[in-house]
């Protein structure tokens, strides 16, 4: 969906199936879903996964602060952001289509005070100075229609996610396709955020593993960790304690493939 190189944007279509409302970009792969009857809830297991950030962040934090998304997708990150939380939500998008595609078939409010879409590439958009430390969430999910591997992925844009994100502000990051690679996505974030300020989950059934990179975070001890995902779990309905279990630091032979 979102690139920075010139190239024709595939139009957004949609299917549905079983109650389930499915973005995809003139292919069969899905870029996003949504529940019809349920549209505020998060219907894809990596997605999510995506709002592990919730973890690092204290129980009195949680809706704090200004949550970017780089690449909309079917906008769940969006409406739960925006509707659920309340966050002022600002999203990047290049793909007009998309961005009219959620308005008509995802629940993808006008902006408002709270919410901002942006129709730019995200490359620019993290490179733009005043953009700066704005961030405190930030979630990167960036694929074309072919969805083979992230369309950004190298530590320049890397580079420019930390740059937006504020001290103690948290990144996710989608990782799948064919021509994807874990280790080498998460070496180059981890020379921008530092090895210490990096994790994974464990993959999905599909393939999705989700990055979670933070500025200057200190990681609190266990019995905190639990306390906080036992919080998200009966305030939002989600996964958390399973993602604690999920939750791993890089290994070494990621960090420094060499040695």
């Amino acid at each position: 969906m979102r690139t920075s190189k010139k190239i024709a944007l595939a139009p957004a279509t949609m299917s549905e199936f079983d109650g389930v409302r499915f973005l995809h970009l003139d292919s069969i792969w899905v870029q996003g879903a949504m529940r019809i009857r349920k549209p505020q809830a998060l219907e894809l297991d990596y997605i999510r996964r995506m709002m592990a950030w919730m973890l690092w962040r204290p129980e009195g934090e949680l809706s704090d602060g200004h949550a970017v998304q780089l690449g909309m997708g079917a906008a769940a990150l969006t409406r739960f952001t925006h509707k659920v939380l309340r966050m002022p939500t600002t999203v990047v998008e290049i793909n007009p289509s998309v961005i009219a595609a959620c308005r008509a078939w995802f629940h993808l409010p006008d902006d408002d005070r709270r919410l901002t879409v942006l129709n730019t590439d995200a490359s620019k958009w993290v490179a733009d100075d005043a953009n700066v430390q704005t961030a405190h969430v930030l979630n990167v999910d960036l694929y074309d229609q072919d969805a083979a591997s992230p369309v950004l992925d190298d530590e320049a844009f890397y580079a420019g996610c930390f740059r937006v994100l504020d001290d103690g502000g948290v990144m996710t990051v989608n990782l799948f396709g064919r021509d994807a690679s874990f280790a080498r996505s998460a070496r180059r974030v981890a020379q921008i955020f530092g090895s210490d300020q990096v994790w994974s989950l464990t993959p999905t059934k599909e393939g999705n593993t989700i990055l979670v990179a933070a500025r200057g975070v200190q990681v609190p001890d266990r019995d905190t960790l639990e306390r906080r995902a036992a919080n998200i779990e009966s305030r939002f309905e989600l996964p958390a304690r399973k993602w604690l279990r999920m939750v791993r630091p890089l290994p070494q032979s990621i960090i420094n493939p060499a040695s």
